[in-house]
């Protein structure tokens, strides 16, 4: 059994398609990257994962059950919500006893999200970073075996999104299964298991981070850089090479460097740059998308 699971999701409003025919699966113990630019069914499909809204066509399936108020669930969508005169700590233990959670889980989850200090202040005075992880905090109060989080580093400056990103961390090692949602290619990068790619309401793929990197290219800046990319393309063949500005993206491995400098410099072609890069998750996203 999956944590969650989707077949054909499908919502529709009027005659705007949202989600078109999402299937995906989230495994346990995972953080699952639920990646896509603004306005690509994000949230669309959080909320009919968690029987929000209902979905036009398919199924879903969340831990084993259909969605809706499932005690182990804790989410996160579209941002926090809370009374602005109480305290955060106050805000919680109202979610507490509306929940039926004992209080003492109250000072657990302000511990867990680095909160405890600043429980006494107003949520009103509280930053946009401080306001997050509150609400996160909120969604971590009845202990959940899946928790759902929409953009939780929208808005936040640096610190505020490495602080977010650190504490989802926390709460993958610690046995969580996570799905997060973003626009942030980089965020998904450093802190997701596996991927779901959605573009224009449609799933394009679904794979682990690494798999979608792929492995490492060989960057070679060189001069003339027309002679070095036709002596590149002899050599492997014209889909291992790409021309990248002043520099060549080579499709090689990186042992194969010495070689690659040794048959550059016996055509005439000086090399002043030679090393490894790997592809980042947002070269990969734009490439499947075709944007930029």
């Amino acid at each position: 059994m999956f944590p969650v699971e989707t077949h054909e999701l499908t919502k529709r409003y009027g005659g705007h398609l949202a989600v078109d025919r999402v299937s995906l699966t989230v495994k346990s113990g995972e953080i699952y990257g639920f990646l896509g630019p603004n306005g690509a069914g994000k949230t669309t499909t959080l909320r009919m994962l968690l029987g929000l809204i209902r979905p036009t066509s398919g199924t879903v399936r969340m831990l084993g059950r259909e969605p809706g108020r499932l005690a182990e669930i804790g989410a996160l969508i579209e941002g926090p919500a809370f009374y602005p005169y109480l305290s955060g700590r106050e805000n919680l233990r109202v979610l507490a006893r509306y929940a039926g959670v004992p209080a003492r889980r109250v000072e657990i989850v302000l511990e867990m999200v680095d909160l405890a200090e600043r429980g006494k202040d107003r949520y009103g005075t509280y930053s946009l970073g401080m306001k997050q992880r509150l609400g996160v905090a909120a969604a971590l109060l009845k202990d959940p075996r899946l928790l759902i989080l929409d953009e939780p580093t929208n808005g936040l400056d640096p610190a505020g999104m490495a602080d977010m990103r650190a504490l989802i961390r926390r709460l993958g090692a610690a046995g969580s299964t996570v799905v997060i949602s973003s626009h942030l290619l980089g965020e998904v990068q450093q802190i997701c298991d596996r991927v779901g790619v959605i573009s224009q309401g449609r799933l394009i793929t679904e794979s682990t981070v690494a798999d979608l990197r792929g492995g490492a290219r060989l960057r070679v800046v060189a001069d003339p850089i027309d002679a070095a990319a036709a002596r590149a393309r002899a050599l492997l063949g014209d889909d291992r090479v790409r021309v990248d500005g002043a520099g060549l993206d080579l499709d090689v491995s990186h042992d194969r460097a010495a070689w690659i400098n040794a048959e550059f410099v016996g055509a005439g072609i000086a090399v002043s740059e030679l090393g490894v890069r790997e592809r980042e998750l947002e070269d990969v996203f734009l490439e499947m998308t075709h944007v930029g």
